[in-house]
């Protein structure tokens, strides 16, 4: 009997400390700018301030849902946070779209992602540009709170050491790219000095596009270090663009025939 009596109370310690563990996590809204029941205009952010209380680091995004169903939006990246504060959560409808509710998703490693609060909202999206609207104090000390983050984050990421296979793959994949980026130029140049009539200007298309992309990133770098932080991406992506319309213009040449030939 008091062996049973022991184990009926070992259980109940193990799933008292287990209720103690969950409640450990403690996620809210607080206050929302502009307010819950209101209409966004175009590229309009709906910002939220969460509060927080967790023992271990967590990510929180804000949702807008409609009907049970998640809407269609640019939401804001989230760093990791851990103890008691309050986050930043914002998005911004991708259309004339309606929302009735915004959840907070909670992201960590012992739980994954999940659902951790609710927020009833009435927001209509207007394709409409809006119009400039006086934002509460919080919103932009959290902004530039944020913006400090994302900074630290990327200097963090530039400072890690890389190992010796890191480092291999990215030398190949740098190659990779200044192969692609200058054969992206070179092609349509190599067409513009050859080539004659509209297929000169057809060739010039690439090229253009080429510069575009590249004068793109400088004035964008010069301006935020951060604003393309994956910009030998764009460079590959760009650079095989310009190659497969200028593969496309060689082979339309063929079958169509010139008089510069």
């Amino acid at each position: 009997m008091r062996g049973y009596l022991f184990f009926l109370a070992l259980i109940g310690s193990c799933l008292a400390a287990t209720g103690d563990a969950q409640a450990e996590l403690l996620v809210k809204v607080v206050a929302t700018d502009p307010l819950a029941e209101t209409t966004l205009g175009r590229n309009e952010a709906f910002y939220v301030r969460v509060e927080f209380n967790s023992d271990e680091p967590i990510s929180i995004w804000a949702r807008p849902y409609f009907k049970g169903k998640q809407v269609n939006a640019k939401s804001n990246p989230s760093f990791p946070h851990s103890g008691l504060g309050y986050a930043l959560g914002w998005f911004e409808l991708e259309g004339p779209l309606e929302v009735d509710e915004v959840r907070i998703l909670v992201g960590s490693r012992s739980r994954g992602e999940f659902v951790a609060a609710s927020y009833p909202v009435k927001i209509i999206g207007s394709a409409a540009t809006a119009e400039p609207r006086t934002r509460d104090a919080w919103v932009d000390e959290m902004r530039r709170e944020e913006q400090i983050l994302q900074r630290q984050a990327y200097e963090k990421r530039m400072n890690e050491p890389i190992s010796m296979g890191s480092s291999i793959f990215m030398s190949l994949f740098m190659l990779l790219m200044l192969v692609v980026l200058v054969s992206g130029f070179a092609a349509p140049a190599w067409a513009l000095w050859k080539w004659h009539g509209g297929w000169r200007v057809a060739a010039a298309v690439p090229a253009a596009l080429m510069a575009f992309v590249v004068l793109r990133i400088i004035f964008g770098v010069s301006h935020d270090p951060t604003s393309h932080n994956l910009w030998p991406f764009e460079i590959l992506l760009w650079g095989v663009v310009s190659l497969v319309i200028m593969g496309g213009l060689v082979i339309a040449r063929r079958f169509i025939g010139t008089e510069d030939e």
